[in-house]
């Protein structure tokens, strides 16, 4: 059975390590995305925000009256290139791993941020969420790491 994907692509003047600063740390997403609160249950096995730290993401805007946190556990973090995340509460999605991938660009970064998924009925409905979703998330980090540089 085929997966669900939705990806936003995009390039911002601004370093990779610029761009790292505000993915790498989720208690900075509330700065650029529309989060409202984010932080972490637990740090990871051999860095704070590394492999195996959990996570989580407050939206900041309601569905069904009320306002969703995503739970996400942290399986690679590269510095400065690669970031990848899976989903394990929250929504309700099955086997949700997500990707963000920095590329020097001349003088910015492509910044690659994609997710698949099983096609559940509920993993579908996500889906029309998420589709707007990630180009609203991507523009607001291009326009925070620009400021930020």
């Amino acid at each position: 059975m085929s997966q669900l994907h939705v990806a936003a692509e995009q390039t911002a003047h601004a370093t990779p390590e610029a761009v790292w600063a505000l993915i790498s740390d989720v208690s900075r997403y509330p700065e650029w995305g529309p989060w409202s609160a984010a932080g972490y249950q637990r740090p990871g096995d051999d860095s704070p925000r590394g492999p195996g730290a959990i996570q989580w993401l407050r939206s900041a805007q309601r569905s069904y009256g009320r306002h969703v946190t995503s739970v996400e556990r942290i399986l690679v973090a590269e510095e400065d290139r690669r970031l990848a995340y899976t989903v394990v509460g929250g929504i309700p999605v099955r086997n949700y791993r997500a990707d963000v991938t920095l590329t020097p660009d001349g003088g910015g970064t492509r910044i690659r941020w994609a997710a698949s998924w099983d096609p559940t009925l509920a993993g579908r409905i996500v889906l029309r969420g998420l589709r707007r979703f990630y180009p609203e998330m991507m523009a607001g980090l291009v326009a925070a790491a620009e400021k930020n540089e």
